[in-house]
């Protein structure tokens, strides 16, 4: 099964991404302070991360909290559990390889001859 999902997994990947984006454009300041400046009109990226990974994160807190009442006797069909369930897995597995692709990709660039 996988590691569940919690909010120090989410921050440390965002810290990651952020390290990387400061890494990449030659600025020397801590990951936190990754510059802000974007061109009007273009949504910010780690908004759009952040956003994707807290869906990740309501669909594993949707799936525990239907486990939580099927597991007290709720009424609560097991088949929407167990969907709910895959479901939350599914998109983690999603989110785990999309972040290991760009890592790659990552890597790759950063390793090009200049």
């Amino acid at each position: 099964m996988i590691d569940r999902i919690s909010n120090a997994n989410i921050q440390s990947m965002i810290e990651t991404l952020r390290a990387h984006q400061t890494q990449a454009a030659g600025v020397n300041s801590p990951a936190g302070e990754a510059s802000t400046s974007k061109v009007q009109g273009q949504p910010d990226f780690f908004k759009a991360v952040q956003n994707a990974l807290d869906k990740v994160n309501d669909a594993d807190i949707k799936a525990d909290a239907l486990q939580e009442a099927y597991d007290r006797g709720e009424e609560v069909p097991l088949t929407e559990v167990v969907l709910s369930m895959q479901k939350s897995s599914l998109a983690f597995e999603a989110t785990l390889q999309v972040r290991n692709k760009v890592m790659k990709a990552y890597e790759e660039i950063m390793n090009m001859p200049v």
